[in-house]
């Protein structure tokens, strides 16, 4: 699993989300789906690197505030194109509310993210990026790079319907949303994070509960799917009814992303 990743100068959690098993026999093409976190801090190599990956979309999950405080960078010349929403709200993301607000446990925030992915399926934002997302990927030539901030969250849930609608099994699925906890080495980078949270909210917290906050846990990614059977009676019909991922699309992006 660890070959996914890919490593970068200061492009966090870059890796391909395709080459899995499907249910029908056949393999996700590897080289034609990629996740990421954000763009904003990448050097000049890593901008080469990524040019390279012959990349002709680019979804950005992120709120309207978060682009424009943390504007991406491009390859030279890049012409692809870009799909982001302006729907939803603008104000201070949810994280850091619960951030400056909140105990800074583990318990708290589990129960903050598990709270997070009960609705993350069902906002605006999501659901109109979601769908354009998916049309892009019957449509569109090139690979597709998916990314929020941190690349865990709402990119996790986004990868996790694609591996679903493209019949990867649902081991694969959880163990390709875990592999982030792989590529952030979040041992290494919680110090660093801790002082960043003690300068916004003047409080310490504990390694653990660092780690914990910026990794993903199996529960996350299942309270989200299981909300999604609740209010769609499945995952495939929350793909129809929600994001109009019709039997035409998705035997279209079964065609174009598995051999």
């Amino acid at each position: 699993m660890a070959d996914r990743i890919h490593r970068f100068d200061a492009l966090d959690n870059f890796r391909d989300y395709g080459d899995y098993a499907t249910a029908a026999g056949r393999r996700v093409v590897p080289g034609r789906l990629f996740r990421s976190a954000h763009q904003a801090r990448v050097s000049d190599a890593d901008l080469d690197r990524l040019g390279a990956f012959g990349i002709g979309t680019i979804v950005d999950l992120r709120r309207p505030g978060e682009r424009r405080d943390q504007p991406s960078r491009r390859p030279v010349g890049w012409a692809g194109q870009v799909l982001e929403s302006d729907l939803g709200s603008d104000g201070e993301a949810p994280h850091i509310t619960f951030l400056k607000t909140s105990d800074l446990t583990v318990d708290a925030g589990r129960t903050f993210m598990t709270g997070v992915y009960r609705q993350l399926p069902f906002e605006a934002s999501h659901l109109d990026l979601f769908a354009r997302y998916f049309r892009a990927l019957g449509e569109a030539d090139g690979a597709v790079l998916i990314h929020c901030a941190a690349g865990k969250d709402r990119t996790g849930m986004l990868a996790a319907l694609t591996h679903h609608l493209l019949g990867v099994h649902r081991d694969d699925m959880i163990a390709d949303y875990l592999l982030t906890n792989t590529a952030v080495d979040l041992d290494r980078v919680a110090p660093r994070v801790a002082k960043q949270l003690q300068d916004l909210t003047g409080r310490v917290a504990a390694h653990d509960a660092v780690v914990a906050f910026l990794g993903v846990e199996p529960v996350y990614l299942e309270t989200a799917l299981a909300e999604i059977e609740t209010r769609h009676g499945s995952i495939d019909g929350y793909l129809e009814e929600a994001l109009g991922v019709d039997t035409a699309l998705r035997d279209r992006i079964g065609e174009r992303l598995s051999a």
